[in-house]
């Protein structure tokens, strides 16, 4: 979802492009992002048929999206805004993207989202409450509780951000969700890091 975003993003981008957008958010720590990742997954995705390769510079390749990649972008990035999963690399792509949706499609995602994790909450609670034996694996069921309410909490005030007109939606002035906007961005370096 990553490389097809920032694909999307500039209309057309070469890998180390690619790989440098996703290195200043972090992406290396939060998506195990690696720069021979993103080569493997630019040369997967255009066998795919998900991106075409474009030559015009020699040395260098600029990867353009398909209608298929247009498609799979989307889904992928619908799935995680709207499915809660254990591994946080899929909604932390899905908000690096998230100017990519208009403001009534991401809102409505994210109450898919909310629902599905207070279900959550209430399964979790539901199993402590009706746990005789081992004891000890309450504390596994408390974990997923307290993960499922923090996730509930959080995702109530993105959505109450985004209904009061927090960042630029597709479809909006000034909104990086339009394919090929990306021109004019300029994304900060990542906060530095302990190594």
């Amino acid at each position: 979802m990553l490389v097809l975003g920032i694909v999307r993003g500039y209309g057309r981008a070469h890998g180390y492009r690619i790989g440098n957008d996703l290195l200043s958010w972090g992406a290396d720590e939060w998506a195990n992002v690696k720069w021979g990742s993103i080569y493997h997954a630019l040369r997967a995705l255009t066998d795919g048929g998900f991106l075409v390769d474009h030559n015009d510079v020699p040395g260098r390749t600029e990867y353009e999206l398909t209608e298929r990649g247009e498609a799979e972008y989307l889904k992928l990035l619908r799935d995680a805004l709207r499915r809660p999963q254990p591994r946080p690399d899929f909604l932390g792509a899905a908000l690096a993207m998230l100017p990519s949706l208009p403001r009534d499609e991401a809102i409505t995602l994210l109450r898919q989202r909310l629902e599905a994790l207070e279900t959550q909450r209430d399964k979790a609670r539901a199993q402590i409450d009706a746990l005789v034996e081992p004891p000890h694996v309450g504390e596994l069921f408390g974990l997923w509780e307290s993960q499922a309410a923090g996730g509930a909490e959080w995702t109530r005030g993105l959505i109450e951000r985004l209904e009061a007109g927090a960042y630029p939606m597709a479809g909006e002035p000034r909104s990086p969700g339009t394919p090929g906007s990306w021109e004019s961005l300029r994304f900060p370096p990542y906060p530095p890091r302990d190594e």
